[in-house]
């Protein structure tokens, strides 16, 4: 039994004894001292390259196919700091890339999600539906394209709000871009009273964006009719805007200042309203 006990102690003397530790100890703490400063110096590398990109490539290509190239090499190079790092710590990569492809259907199947994006991102670069800069609607959120990186297109609303939208909903949704065109029409929808003179009224709209420098002569402004209705005439003024990008200000400013001239010329500017018939009611005695 005693024989037992010290192969026992001798084994475990083998390895945990206080010199077998320290060496350890010494070895981890020298690879992990290595891996660090390796990721620093890609990571330093990457700033360098970038900065050298940036001076290079920044004017001879567009805002969105640098940053496309510019994500690409990010990643390429800090993958192989990476991978470098771990070998440099004594983790062998490709006894580690075997076990990754152990159990790669099940972190496939993990990541699936993270996979579409991914393909979805090239594939918006590729397509580019829009650039960085962009005025744009995504289901429905209004915004400007701020990033698109390998995984989701960053939209800031015009309330201030970032919104990472993932790239697979962006291939799958319809998006309508305000500034992919150089420029755009905005509509300003009234209704008037049946009884108006729709000439007076259209000379009226006309006159607001006659003299303005933001609307375009040609194509030239013009009031349509929309709709005819039971109380009232729905007409559009339609004016093509220089600068797309002003859209949502020219707007607001075209509604208004419509109110406005059309109240100081006293155009009638109907509501819906409720009709109540009078209607005679005679009660028979029952007794007749």
């Amino acid at each position: 039994m005693t024989s037992y006990t010290s192969a026992i102690s001798e084994r475990l003397e083998d390895f945990l004894g206080p010199q077998v530790v320290g060496q350890l100890l010494t070895e981890w703490t020298i690879n992990l001292v290595v891996a660090l400063v390796i990721l620093i110096a890609f990571y330093t590398l990457w700033r360098i390259v970038q900065g050298l990109m940036r001076a290079t490539f920044r004017r001879k290509m567009d805002e969105t196919s640098f940053s496309f190239l510019e994500t690409i090499v990010k990643f390429a190079l800090l993958t192989i700091g990476f991978i470098t790092a771990l070998d440099s710590a004594g983790i062998k990569t490709s006894a580690l890339l075997t076990s990754l492809g152990i159990v790669g259907l099940t972190i496939g199947f993990a990541a699936r999600d993270a996979l579409s994006n991914l393909i979805s991102g090239i594939l918006i670069f590729i397509d580019r539906p829009f650039v960085l800069g962009d005025l744009v609607e995504i289901e429905g959120v209004y915004g400007r394209i701020e990033r698109i990186t390998l995984r989701s297109t960053r939209v800031v609303t015009s309330d201030g709000r970032m919104l990472a939208v993932p790239n697979t909903q962006v291939i799958n949704q319809t998006v309508a871009s305000y500034t992919n065109f150089p420029h755009l029409r905005i509509d300003v929808k009234v209704t008037v009273g049946v009884l108006e003179d729709l000439d007076h009224i259209r000379g009226l709209l006309l006159a607001l964006v006659q003299d303005d420098p933001a609307y375009m002569t040609s194509p030239a402004p013009r009031v349509v009719v929309t709709e005819l209705n039971d109380y009232n005439v729905a007409v559009e003024l339609q004016a093509w805007l220089d600068d797309e990008k002003r859209h949502v200000e020219k707007r607001f400013e075209l509604r208004e200042k419509a109110f406005k001239t059309l109240n100081q010329a006293g155009v009638e500017l109907p509501f819906e309203t409720l009709k109540l018939q009078p209607l005679e009611v005679t009660l028979m005695d029952s007794k007749s």
